[in-house]
């Protein structure tokens, strides 16, 4: 590589409303690197949101959508990548992450995950009679995922740039 380093991805990962986006933004401006949100992603390569994505081809449908994106981060280099909430839920995804750059968990408390996302219809798994008992339940499933996976984990309610950068030099 003409004596340049390889610049691996950065992934973020955590439940919806965790900071990925806004953490991700910042971080890949103070770093000089690309920011792709996969969901973002996946909207603008089908036109439309995810509630209607959900609605036409269910969630399964979505994951395959979420899985491709995930695969296509995976063969690049220089990004940060904020990725779906339940990007971790399958193996390929999971695969793909650890072999291809550094993840990092943001492990937001469930009730400032809840008050960060209870009045966003964008949300399709927690358009729910209960949407704090919905986070509960994705929490209890993802987490162990999340840190199987993760290089770096930071809990809080208030994660900062600031806090990350010296975590991400002492393991790059």
């Amino acid at each position: 590589m003409d004596g340049e380093r390889k610049k691996q991805n950065i992934y973020l990962v955590g439940l919806m409303g965790a900071g990925k986006t806004t953490i991700g933004k910042m971080l890949a401006k103070r770093l000089a690197y690309v920011f792709i949100d996969s969901d973002h992603e996946i909207e603008a390569r089908t036109g439309v949101s995810l509630p209607t994505i959900f609605e036409i081809e269910g969630e399964e449908g979505f994951r395959k959508r979420e899985a491709q994106v995930i695969a296509e981060m995976a063969a690049r280099e220089g990004h940060v990548v904020a990725t779906g909430g339940g990007a971790v839920l399958r193996a390929e995804n999971r695969a793909n992450l650890r072999s291809s750059g550094l993840v990092i968990y943001l492990n937001v408390p469930l009730f400032a995950l809840y008050e960060r996302t209870r009045l966003d219809k964008n949300r399709p798994l927690l358009q729910v009679k209960d949407p704090l008992q919905r986070l509960k339940e994705l929490h209890a499933e993802r987490d162990p995922l999340y840190r199987e996976i993760a290089d770096i984990v930071v809990s809080g309610s208030r994660i900062a740039v600031q806090t990350l950068l010296p975590l991400i030099a002492q393991k790059t």
